[in-house]
């Protein structure tokens, strides 16, 4: 009985010890992990990064697992825990998910798709794209698609939001003509009539595939494969839109101003409702160009533009940015985007589409003038390398 008691005692305390020091090396990798996303993909927004760490069974080694866009994350742990003295084995899935195949193409399949960053009703709003948009799928996960967008934003949304596609099919769409919706709202119906039932709604960029024409509808297939018409009085071939396309300052503030009066929703990125950096990426994204999603992201963009005497030297078009400062403790923070349109006047998202002043002398003065940052000059950056990409150009449109 004694040597049972005394064998129970030793295997608890060796089980403990090998626990105790089990998780002092689950601590050490995790610390291994957090310099390696912060070197790898330290923005959510543009690469994955999702990596956990388990003790083998019956084993001194630890399995990585997870998933990251980022190829050099697996072999690069094994090779910082090695010099720890820690056998690490790689089990990293390294997106687009190997099992998706070729199906790893997408267009947006409704009028507007809500994306979030993780695949949850629940979880916090990221983006929106708007039916037409094309997409690079990453992996699939209990009916949500995790997805890239044109600008490079990476989020989930829910499968039947998105059209998959493998290359070839993906392909005939891109060489497909196509017709855009170009009025604020549209209705795509069954039949070419005022009051046929309808197959989907529709918002101002919505791409769909045309089929066929009368004098006063378009036949158009939808992303999703199904057929339906639209107005003429609502949309115009894809081709001849772009042609028309002239992105100078006075065409952006023109467009921006049809806005007026739109509420404000966080990561809205249509004309159903709008966030700061969402009204101005959706005001360029109808003249033609393709911006980056966030105000902190658009900061990025073009060229800086002189704010050095308040608005003095603003040009209309510009964008102009807002937040806090740089400190010695902490860094800036833009928080806030607007459309320069002259005369100090800029128009925004805040509430709802608005005009407002940065001079303290208007009756429209904006409260959080203080805290103008930057601006930046977009139009004269248009496909040179600097992030300001054209819908013609953008390879996943496949115009030119």
């Amino acid at each position: 009985m004694k040597k049972l008691i005394y064998s129970l005692f030793a295997f608890t305390f060796i089980w403990t010890l090998t626990g105790c020091n089990s998780g002092k090396t689950l601590e050490q990798l995790e610390v291994i992990s957090g310099n390696m996303k912060t070197a790898l993909a330290p923005d959510r927004r543009e690469k994955v990064y999702e990596v956990t760490f388990e003790k083998s069974r019956g084993s001194r080694t630890f399995v990585a697992k997870g998933v990251t866009t980022e190829k050099e994350t697996g072999p690069a742990l094994v090779a910082a825990a090695k010099s720890q003295e820690i056998t690490l084995t790689d089990s990293i899935i390294v997106l687009p998910d190997p099992s998706l195949g070729s199906a790893t193409y997408g267009i947006t399949a409704l009028s507007v798709a809500n994306l979030r960053y993780q695949p949850d009703y629940a979880s916090e709003s990221a983006t929106q794209t708007i039916m037409g948009m094309p997409l690079r799928i990453l992996e699939t996960k209990g009916g949500w698609t995790r997805v890239v967008t044109p600008e490079g934003y990476v989020a989930w949304l829910t499968s039947k939001s998105v059209q998959e596609m493998d290359k070839e099919a993906y392909e005939s769409w891109m060489a497909a003509p196509k017709v855009i919706i170009n009025k604020h709202y549209a209705l795509f119906r069954e039949e070419a009539l005022p009051g046929a039932q309808v197959v989907s709604d529709g918002v101002w960029g919505n791409i769909v595939e045309l089929e066929g024409q009368t004098p006063a509808w378009y036949r158009v297939k939808l992303p999703n494969g199904k057929t339906a018409c639209v107005s003429k009085f609502d949309a115009q071939p894809l081709d001849s839109w772009l042609a028309s396309r002239n992105p100078m300052p006075e065409e952006i503030i023109s467009t921006a101003m049809q806005f007026l009066g739109f509420p404000y929703q966080w990561a809205g990125t249509s004309v159903k409702a709008m966030d700061c950096s969402g009204l101005v990426k959706t005001t360029f994204y109808l003249n033609g160009i393709i911006l980056l999603r966030d105000a902190s992201q658009q900061a990025r963009m073009g060229e800086p533009a002189d704010i050095s005497e308040g608005w003095q030297h603003l040009q209309m078009g510009d964008l102009i940015f807002f937040g806090r400062k740089a400190t010695p403790e902490k860094k800036e923070s833009i928080s806030h985007v607007g459309i320069y349109i002259g005369d100090a006047r800029f128009i925004h998202s805040a509430g709802y589409v608005r005009i407002n002043s940065l001079d303290p002398e208007s009756d429209i003065y904006y409260e959080g003038s203080p805290r103008l940052l930057k601006a930046v000059r977009i139009l004269n950056h248009i496909d040179d390398g600097k992030q300001v990409v054209s819908i013609k150009k953008h390879p996943w449109y496949g115009i030119e």
